[in-house]
């Protein structure tokens, strides 16, 4: 677009309709071929794509914490615990310096009784020009933060269905998400296992939420399980989420994740006893 813009104006300063129809034609051919070229050499579109990209990782972290602040204080009181998680997870992400103070001023920003999480989730959700695997692991990392304290209440629940519904996810997809982080919680902690209720966590159970956390049904057959399980390790892969704007310093909840997929699909595979 920039040499049709540039080509257009020369040529019409140095001849007028004619050279701007010159003009525009050989900017025409610039933005087709040659700016390709100056790309790939390192050229001034190549400092574009990099702000482009830094960017969209400070609006991924903006979005991420202001509403983390904003479920937190759904119930009209930000715990601890809540605090805690927070700045757990800018650990985690290894968010220092800069980085650090504005995730932290996001989270307050997302207290305040006028924030604006529609136009801050819409702003998040362009950036990321609609990618859905993109805009899964971000509500996937906001259900385990309002999940922290242990329960989730019925404004928090309200806020998690507002934003699932901005970013284009229905509610079966948003009760489905949930349902499969409740599996995963269970789940880590393995079989015959004590949860902190003293209550014990049978193998049964163990195998019943491997099944949860696929997304899968113990009536399906192993094609559609291996199917679920392929869909599921392409969405969450590490490397092809990178490519498509998510930010290194999420990375590693997206390899939890794939971890727990993994570990549900082997425990399922050995009980079938298929390959």
């Amino acid at each position: 677009m920039i040499g049709k813009i540039l080509g257009t104006i020369f040529g019409f300063m140095f001849g007028r309709i004619p050279g701007a129809l010159l003009g525009f034609f050989v900017g025409h051919m610039f933005d087709k071929g040659y700016s390709k070229n100056f790309n790939q050499t390192g050229g001034f579109n190549r400092f574009f794509a990099s702000q482009d990209e830094f960017k969209t990782q400070a609006i991924f972290f903006h979005c991420l914490f202001s509403v983390m602040g904003h479920v937190a204080k759904a119930d009209g009181k930000v715990s601890n615990i809540e605090i805690q998680m927070a700045s757990a997870l800018m650990d985690q992400m290894n968010l220092d310096g800069d980085m650090r103070k504005e995730a932290q001023q996001a989270f307050r920003d997302g207290k305040a009784a006028d924030f604006a999480l529609k136009q801050t989730v819409q702003e998040f959700k362009e950036s990321c020009h609609g990618r859905r695997d993109i805009l899964q692991v971000y509500l996937e990392i906001l259900i385990q933060a309002a999940y922290v304290d242990g329960k989730l209440d019925k404004s928090e629940q309200a806020i998690l269905e507002t934003v699932s519904q901005y970013l284009g996810f229905s509610q079966h997809d948003l009760l489905y998400l949930m349902s499969a982080f409740e599996a995963e919680m269970r789940f880590r902690q393995g079989g015959g296992k004590q949860n902190a209720n003293g209550q014990t966590y049978s193998s049964q159970q163990s195998l019943d939420d491997a099944y949860k956390i696929l997304g899968v049904k113990t009536s399906d057959d192993d094609k559609s399980i291996k199917k679920a399980y392929r869909k599921l390790m392409s969405e969450h892969h590490p490397d092809k989420l990178v490519s498509k704007g998510l930010p290194k310093q999420a990375l590693e909840l997206a390899k939890n994740k794939t971890q727990d997929i993994q570990s549900a699909y082997e425990m399922i595979k050995d009980k079938r006893g298929f390959k």
